[in-house]
C-alpha cells in the first residue's frame, strides 16, 4: 500500500481480517488476532484470490543474468524459480518480513529478492542483472559451493530451498532432536496417519517454501517371511526419477520414469529395513506412491550415474507433456486426476565434466529461451529435447505460475 504508514496498515489489514471472521462465522481462540497472521492473510488474499489481477506492476521478466564464473547452474535455477509466481511475489512484496519469527536475519532472502526485482522491475535499464551478490552470501552459507567448478542445478535447487525456508521459517524455536522416537500408528488408517505426520511437519516447518514445493511420499513395505505391512512417510520436494535404459537414440516417456519410479522394488536382508513383527531384517518389497501432491512439483530426471569409479550421463531423450500432466495414478487410490502444466525446464547440455545449464520459462506471451545473460524467444516445439534436467510442474487449479 504505497504511502501509508505503518499504523494505517497494521489497522487496516486488522480489520480486513476480523471482517473475514465476522462474515464467514469463523472462530478464534483468542481476541486478538497476531500480526503476523494479519500479514499473512492479507498476502495470501492478495495473491490468490484474484487470478485477472496482479499485486504488482512487473517487467516483461525476460533479462538475462550475469554468469560470473561457472555460475550457469544458478542462473537457470534461478530463472525457474522467477516464473513462480507465488514465490516470485512473495519475494518481491517482502512479505516475509510480515511473518517472520527468527531472530536469524534473512540475508540471503534479502540477496534473492534483490535479484528478482532486478528481473521483474518495471523500469528495464539494463538487459542483465548480476547476481554475485546473492552469490556471495549463499556461499557463506552453504560453503560446499566456494569453488568455481561447475556445480549441479538440482543440488543447488535443494541447498538454495532448504536455506530460504530456514530463514523464513515461521516454527524457528521448536526444538528438533537428534533422532526422534518412532512413532507407533497401528490404530490408524493411511490417511490419518499421514495427516499425523504431515502435521508433526509442519509444527516445526512452515513456510512459503513448504506451502509451495514440499509434498509426501508414503513407502509401503511388504515383509516376505511374515507378509506383515508397514507405511512410512517422507517429505520431499523434489522427485529424483531414473531414466529407463535405452540404446543411443532411443525414447522414453516420462511416464515410464515415473513407472519405474513406483514399480514394486525387492530388497534383501542387507538393505531392507527392520520388519516390525518379525524384529529382524527380512527379505521384503517396496513400493513408492505420493500421498500429498505439492503445489509445485519438481521432477529431477536422473541422467548422472555414480559408479565406484566414475560418473556417467545419459541422453535418453524423454518426452513430457506440456500441460495436463496427470500424477493421480501414483498417488491414493481413488484421489482421481492430479493435473499439472509445465512452466520451466532446466536443461543440461554437455558431459559431466564439460556441461553448460539454460533454462526454458514460460511467460503470458509465450517461452523464452534463458541462456545467461542472452534471452530469446522459443517456439513449444523446441522445448523436447534430450537435455532436459528439471522440469518445474504446477497444479492446473492453482496460481503459482508466472502470469503478467
Amino acid at each position: 500500500m504505497p504511502g501509508s504508514s505503518g499504523v494505517n496498515v497494521e489497522g487496516s489489514c486488522e480489520a480486513l481480517c476480523r471482517t473475514l471472521v465476522s462474515q464467514n462465522g469463523l472462530q478464534r481462540e483468542t481476541t486478538d488476532i497476531s500480526q503476523s497472521v494479519l500479514y499473512t492473510s492479507l498476502m495470501g488474499l492478495l495473491l490468490v484470490a484474484d487470478d485477472e489481477k496482479e499485486p504488482l506492476a512487473l517487467g516483461s521478466g525476460r533479462l538475462g543474468l550475469r554468469n560470473i564464473g561457472n555460475t550457469c547452474f544458478l542462473n537457470a535455477v534461478v530463472q525457474c524459480l522467477s516464473h513462480t509466481r507465488v514465490l516470485r511475489n512473495y519475494c518481491l512484496l517482502k512479505s516475509y518480513k510480515h511473518e517472520k519469527y527468527s531472530k536469524e536475519e534473512a540475508k540471503l532472502m534479502d540477496a534473492f529478492s534483490q535479484v528478482l526485482s532486478g528481473l521483474w522491475d518495471v523500469p528495464e535499464g539494463d538487459t542483465v542483472v548480476n547476481p554475485r551478490e546473492f552469490y556471495s552470501i549463499f556461499k557463506e552459507a552453504v560453503p560446499y559451493f566456494n569453488s568455481y567448478s561447475q556445480q549441479d542445478a538440482q543440488e543447488f535447487l535443494r541447498f538454495l530451498l532448504d536455506k530460504l525456508h530456514t530463514e523464513i521459517n515461521r516454527r524457528p524455536n521448536v526444538r528438533r532432536m537428534v533422532k526422534e522416537p518412532e512413532q507407533k500408528y497401528g490404530r490408524f488408517r493411511i490417511s490419518e496417519e499421514a495427516a499425523a505426520v504431515w502435521k508433526k511437519h509442519l509444527e516445526r516447518d512452515d513456510s512459503v517454501i513448504v506451502e509451495l514445493f514440499s509434498g509426501q511420499l508414503r513407502s509401503s513395505l511388504h515383509c516376505s517371511v511374515c507378509s506383515h505391512y508397514s507405511t512410512t512417510f517422507d517429505v520431499f520436494c523434489d522427485l529424483s526419477l531414473p531414466i529407463p535404459k535405452r540404446s543411443s537414440g532411443g525414447k522414453v516417456t516420462l511416464r515410464e520414469c515415473l513407472d519405474l519410479f513406483s514399480q514394486e522394488e525387492k530388497l534383501d536382508k542387507e538393505n531392507s529395513p527392520m520388519c516390525e513383527r518379525c524384529s529382524r531384517r527380512t527379505e521384503c518389497t517396496k513400493r513408492l506412491s505420493i500421498h500429498r501432491f505439492p503445489q509445485v512439483i519438481v521432477i529431477h530426471l536422473n541422467r548422472f550415474t555414480t559408479s565406484r569409479w566414475s560418473i556417467s550421463k545419459s541422453t535418453v531423450y524423454v518426452s513430457f507433456p506440456l500441460t495436463n500432466l496427470d500424477l493421480g495414478r501414483y498417488g491414493p487410490i481413488d484421489c482421481g486426476s492430479v493435473l499439472y502444466d509445465l512452466y520451466a525446464i532446466c536443461n543440461h547440455a554437455g558431459t559431466v565434466n564439460m556441461g553448460h545449464y539454460t533454462a526454458c520459462c514460460l511467460d503470458d506471451n509465450g517461452w523464452c529461451f534463458y541462456n545467461d545473460s542472452s534471452v530469446t524467444l522459443l517456439t513449444e516445439n523446441q522445448l523436447q529435447t534430450n537435455q532436459a534436467y528439471v522440469l518445474f510442474y504446477q497444479r492446473s487449479n492453482s496460481t503459482a505460475v508466472s502470469r503478467k
